[in-house]
């Protein structure tokens, strides 16, 4: 499958960036799928059938305020087995937080907001490719 048919996941806590950020990769040729980081943290959206039947390339995950409670749900889906081989692209308002939050962890990259669309498909590009190469 060419790199630009890859399904991308947005998980996000803003419709309205969600609808953006869809609409940006769509129109770079990725199958975006979404869904919202208060509904897979209340077990709404059950993450183990969402990345059965959508088989992401790519997690694109915002850390939002509260910083140190999005940064639990992250690891938390980032540990889940259905996660394993896949790669995150990790978008905040404070990027500068979130890399301490991250410690030595190897991140793909955090994008900080407000976002460089060019950036943050050419890091959803280059995380995809090395998610093929696993």
């Amino acid at each position: 499958m060419p790199l630009s048919e890859h399904v991308v996941a947005v998980f996000n806590t803003s419709e309205d960036t969600t609808d953006i950020l869809r609409i940006v990769f769509e129109n770079a040729g990725f199958i975006v799928v979404t869904a919202f980081t208060n509904l897979l943290r209340d077990g709404k959206v059950d993450l183990e059938h969402f990345m059965r039947q959508h088989q992401p390339k790519v997690i694109v995950y915002d850390i939002a305020v509260p910083y140190e409670q999005n940064w639990r749900l992250f690891e938390h889906i980032r540990g889940a087995p259905a996660c394993t081989g896949v790669s995150f692209v990790v978008t905040t308002t404070n990027v500068r937080h979130v890399r301490q939050l991250a410690g030595d962890l190897e991140l793909h990259e955090i994008v900080g907001k407000p976002y460089d669309l060019d950036a943050i498909v050419g890091a959803v590009r280059q995380a995809g490719a090395e998610s093929v190469k696993r």
